[in-house]
């Protein structure tokens, strides 16, 4: 049964393991909470990073004997929603940290927010709006 409780993996495909870390652990402030250590074949080297405790994380993976590139669009956003202003800090750690500031395909991301594209190529929005379902 689907609950609050329940936790969410998001898995995404990356060009560069090392990169994606880079991203949204130098950049945003996220956490490993687990990557696999030696390479074995026939298995997929991941890293997965979110918050210590948190609901959710990203799984970002890569086959090398057989990649899948990422093949994001316009569309495919990772929507924090900070309820507060956007600290131009943190916008500056993750272009830093591989990351292009961007504008967003839907003018509403950037009316409340900034728009970071990852190494990979898709979207993260930090919102200055909170979230009400």
């Amino acid at each position: 049964m689907i609950s609050t409780d329940t936790h969410v993996r998001i898995a995404r495909p990356s060009r560069d393991l090392a990169a994606a870390e880079r991203f949204y652990v130098e950049g945003l402030g996220l956490e490993v909470l687990w990557r696999t250590t030696e390479r074995v074949s026939g298995e997929w080297d991941l890293v997965m990073v979110g918050l210590s405790g948190g609901g959710w994380h990203f799984e970002l993976t890569i086959d090398p004997e057989n990649p899948l590139p990422p093949t994001p669009t316009a569309e495919d956003l990772f929507v924090l929603y900070l309820g507060e202003p956007i600290d131009p800090a943190l916008i500056d750690r993750l272009v830093a940290a591989g990351g292009t500031r961007t504008v967003a395909h839907n003018p509403y991301w950037d009316k409340y927010g900034v728009t970071v594209v990852d190494p990979d190529g898709y979207h993260l929005v930090l919102s200055t709006r909170t979230w009400n379902a």
